[in-house]
């Protein structure tokens, strides 16, 4: 009964059975396991490239291969687990994303997903020459309309092609923020506030390229009711990551999907992550002790991220990402949306979207 209302989410020719992207999210949360069950359940499941190689032994010493064999990897696994749609969210800000992009767009991923940084570079141009068809779509993640002009003006100029569609990301998000840290509490840069804006900036595109770009709306959408909300303020489908982080499916170890569980609303803050952004996490002993002062000595093998001022950080974020991936929240700590503090068990993918899929149905209702 919920899904014939529920509108699909279309993308070129991809279409989905419901309108909801599990976000990307980084250094071994979501990976094929997740990814598969999101796509098995109807939706767009996404795979994160940001530290993807971390499980590979040559890891340390060879992090570019690495990170390309282990993104190949997840692909190859993903695809065979469902003939669903599965997505990569890529890391501007990755010193490897190109090669990243390259690789995902070789593997055939249905869409790759760009945030942290400005995607001017068009990643399908690279692999014409390798490639006789390419089946990627691209959707550049922003956090304003200027963000949103920018990269569409750019590729209309230099490629006389736009963007298939675009993730409009609100300041409840968690992970890295696009957002300035006296804007994440500022009523003007709410999702309400510059979705219909980024939605006003996109219609000349579709015009001019005679195609449907649909918005797609993300940032602390926790509920079915948060769902039709935003498709009712003109989104076309929302992006979700938070909300999968406490399912059975997750790849990230039960140690920090219980953090989730444990936590209150006063532990969700904000931090200062050593790549000069924002970022929202679950207050830890590591993150105290960071605020407090003390260093956490790491080497640092490469510069994964290329703003990332390794040489003055006081730990390193790539390798506390990681132990906490792992279940050692003693040497790292967990990301999160301003929401995550609302999670009370750990259920199925399948569980969850029903779940939504009542609310709803239940809101639209109303």
């Amino acid at each position: 009964m919920g899904l014939i209302k529920i509108p699909r989410l279309k993308i070129g020719d991809i279409e989905t059975k419901i309108p909801i992207v599990q976000g990307g999210m980084g250094v071994g949360i979501s990976l094929s396991g997740l990814a598969s069950a999101v796509a098995n359940a109807g939706g767009i499941g996404v795979i994160a490239a940001a530290g993807i190689g971390m499980l590979e032994p040559d890891f340390n010493t060879n992090f570019r291969e690495a990170n390309q064999r282990a993104l190949r990897k997840e692909i190859r696994k993903a695809r065979k687990k469902t003939d669903g749609i599965i997505g990569v969210n890529i890391m501007v800000a990755l010193s490897d994303y190109e090669e990243l992009s390259l690789a995902a767009v070789e593997e055939g991923a249905d869409l790759i997903f760009l945030g942290a940084g400005l995607p001017l570079k068009n990643p399908k141009i690279s692999s014409l020459n390798r490639l006789k068809k390419i089946i990627t779509k691209v959707v550049p993640i922003v956090s304003s309309a200027r963000a949103a002009r920018v990269i569409f003006r750019y590729w209309s100029r230099n490629y006389n092609d736009v963007p298939d569609a675009v993730v409009v990301e609100g300041p409840m998000a968690g992970g890295h923020l696009g957002f300035k840290k006296e804007q994440i509490n500022d009523p003007n840069y709410t999702l309400e506030k510059i979705l219909p804006e980024v939605i006003l900036t996109i219609k000349p595109f579709e015009k001019q390229f005679n195609k449907s770009i649909p918005v797609i709306a993300a940032g602390g959408i926790y509920t079915g009711a948060d769902i039709y909300k935003f498709i009712q303020m003109g989104a076309q489908g929302v992006q979700m990551a938070t909300r999968f982080v406490t399912t059975y499916e997750c790849d990230a170890d039960i140690k920090f999907k219980e953090a989730y569980i444990k936590s209150k609303k006063e532990d969700i803050i904000i931090i200062d992550s050593p790549v000069g952004l924002p970022g929202r996490a679950i207050n830890n002993k590591f993150l105290q002790d960071v605020s407090a002062g003390i260093k956490k000595p790491f080497t640092c093998p490469w510069q994964c991220l290329k703003n990332c001022d390794f040489r003055n950080s006081p730990y390193c974020i790539a390798l506390a990402l990681t132990n906490a991936k792992k279940g050692n929240l003693d040497d790292g700590f967990a990301f999160a949306g301003a929401n995550a503090y609302r999670a009370d068990k750990i259920v199925s993918v399948k569980e969850l979207i029903d779940t939504l899929l009542q609310e709803y149905t239940e809101a639209s209702s109303r």
